[in-house]
């Protein structure tokens, strides 16, 4: 009888359970290091940049990222190094989602740049290309590349170009 009870819990168990469904990472941290081409906008030569990068996979293929730049340009007047912050958020839409994830996005940046006696800030906008590759289940190296329009008020539009390599942790 007690046999008969457990087949019986076993059968209930096995017909009301639900399909199993795959549960993928959909948020991410990551480290980049790039170079900024400021193309004399912000009157600035270009620099090197440490990144901190974030994305949350929204859904169908879509991404919200953010990407704080700290760069370190060359003033061209006083050829001393200046300190710029860059933070941005954006979307980017994965093309596949697969081990390799190609992409097309597009960012609003802000810059702020410190220099000694007075400061810039501009606004700007971005598309952007790149893809990740997974050497891990939870771990993507990538390259991505940005072109930016900076706006300031009563100063012509400004450009960059951007280009970096990063890893990031899925969690």
């Amino acid at each position: 009888m007690r046999t008969l009870f457990c087949a019986l819990g076993l059968a209930v168990a096995l017909l009301g359970a639900s399909p199993a469904h795959a549960q993928f990472a959909n948020r991410s941290l990551g480290l980049s290091l790039g170079y900024m081409d400021f193309q004399s906008a912000a009157d600035l030569e270009g620099g090197v940049f440490l990144g901190l990068d974030a994305s949350l996979y929204i859904e169908s293929g879509f991404d919200l990222v953010s990407l704080t730049k700290i760069t370190f340009p060359r003033d061209p007047v006083s050829r001393k190094r200046v300190v710029g912050l860059a933070p941005s958020i954006g979307i980017r839409y994965l093309f596949l989602e697969e081990t390799f994830r190609p992409y097309a996005g597009s960012d609003i940046s802000y810059l702020f740049i410190f220099r000694e006696g007075s400061t810039g800030q501009y606004v700007g906008l971005g598309p952007n290309v790149g893809f990740d590759f997974f050497v891990a289940d939870t771990v993507s190296l990538g390259l991505r590349a940005q072109y930016n329009f900076y706006i300031a008020l009563n100063e012509e539009t400004k450009n960059s170009l951007t280009v970096s390599a990063g890893a990031a942790a899925y969690f």
